[in-house]
């Protein structure tokens, strides 16, 4: 692994929140092209979706969510796929958050990647309704359902998310969500 990605990631512990957050984009913009180092970070990352630390949580998913887009042959991503997922429920709305809003990226693996995101996508907008904050996480995997179709142009993604939507029995929500998908 290079000399310079082992510093990022080991910046990424600092105190100083500037040097984290620096080192979290630099690491996040190489992470868009297919990188060789994958699977040296792989179990790390896997362990601290449940360090203490929201942040570091959130990271994790993202950087795997990441990396499983462009830098998985070995497809792990399948198999630790609830692991992820499962922060995706954080008792810290930010963390769920972040890990809702990064998880399509895995859909850009591979059709069966994509299918599995997507119905975990589609089964959590119907069941999210008694978590808090339900109209964000409805945003937030609407989105998704657009950035995936924007990246791969799979016509399916939009009509699953206009059928989605359709269930939305706010008319405030339901435009917002219509407009998210344009």
């Amino acid at each position: 692994m290079e000399k310079e990605v082992l510093q990022l990631f080991s910046n990424l512990t600092e105190l100083d929140r500037e040097i984290q957050y620096e080192s979290y984009e630099k690491l996040m913009k190489i992470m868009q092209e297919p990188v060789d180092w994958t699977y040296a970070v792989w179990e790390h990352l896997i362990q601290a979706l449940t360090y203490k630390d929201g942040h570091v949580r959130a990271r994790a998913v993202q950087f795997l969510c990441a990396l499983a887009a462009k830098s998985d042959p070995e497809e792990r991503v399948l198999e630790d796929f609830l692991k992820i997922w499962a922060v995706t429920y954080d008792d810290k709305t930010v963390t769920a958050r972040h890990s809702l809003q990064a998880i399509w990226q895995i859909g850009l693996a591979g059709q069966v990647q994509r299918d599995l995101i997507v119905s975990y996508l589609a089964k959590r907008f119907q069941t999210c309704i008694d978590e808090k904050h339900p109209a964000l996480m409805r945003y937030d995997i609407i989105v998704s359902f657009k950035k995936l179709f924007d990246a791969t142009n799979d016509t399916k993604l939009l009509e699953i998310a206009q059928r989605l939507i359709e269930e939305e029995q706010d008319a405030k929500y339901k435009k917002k969500y219509k407009m998210a998908i344009r």
